[in-house]
């Protein structure tokens, strides 16, 4: 079995060489970065299993990297952690919100970069055993087998959080789920995400499918239409 690739983005070479060191230990195979651009040419090329990315960075920074990876459809199922000093509340809000699923703040704690991974990695995983799995609702067919939402024959490409809160919703017809159950669901209750992340997801997942099929069940949560 091939171990698993993680990309890490750091213009600190030092953090580069010591972040690397401790995920070699731990089986990963790292491919490094230390700008924007050749991060994204290297994720093309090599279609990471994860991105520990930074945000200040010379150049293209973090939030215009991850901004460019979750608007290609062959690259936004690839889960993103930022690792970034930038500790006030709005940054971390504003990286949640473009689709990352963790931010690790520095200094870094290794072990604690190594439990956050393999979190991540965890929620992110597609379970082997599903072979097939079609909803077929409305004029929607959302595969979870290619990740791909079909509208009138048209394919619309989602990243994998918003396919995900897409697809627990329409398994559900009908039925209110809350913020805090997609939460739990979608990220994990080993990572705090605050409220509003499931809104500005929804929110985009109107924008590319349209408005008329996810109900705002207002002070409780969402629910797909009958």
């Amino acid at each position: 079995m091939n171990p698993l690739q993680i990309l890490v983005v750091d213009d600190e070479h030092d953090i580069l060489e010591f972040v690397e060191y401790n995920l070699v230990k731990q089986g990963y195979h790292v491919i490094k970065a230390d700008n924007g651009n050749d991060a994204i040419s290297l994720a093309r090329h090599h279609k990471p299993d994860l991105i520990l990315l930074d945000i200040m960075m010379p150049g293209m920074n973090g939030y215009q990297v991850c901004s460019q990876l979750k608007s290609d459809s062959h690259l936004s199922h690839i889960p993103i952690v930022y690792l970034t000093a930038r500790s006030d509340e709005t940054s971390e809000v504003l990286g949640l919100d473009q689709g990352a699923d963790d931010y690790i703040i520095k200094p870094i704690s290794i072990s604690k970069v190594i439990s956050r991974i393999k979190a991540v990695l965890r929620r992110t995983k597609v379970p082997e055993e599903i072979t097939r799995n079609v909803i077929h609702i409305h004029d929607l067919q959302i595969d979870r087998e290619s990740f791909i939402v079909v509208k009138n024959k048209t394919e619309i490409r989602l990243p994998l959080k918003e396919f995900e809160i897409l697809f627990t919703l329409a398994a559900n017809p009908g039925k209110v789920l809350s913020r805090q159950v997609l939460l739990n669901k979608i990220w994990g209750t080993d990572i705090y995400v605050i409220d509003r992340t499931v809104d500005v997801h929804i929110r985009k997942i109107r924008e590319k499918i349209g408005d008329e099929y996810i109900e705002t069940v207002k002070g409780v949560g969402y629910r797909f239409k009958k």
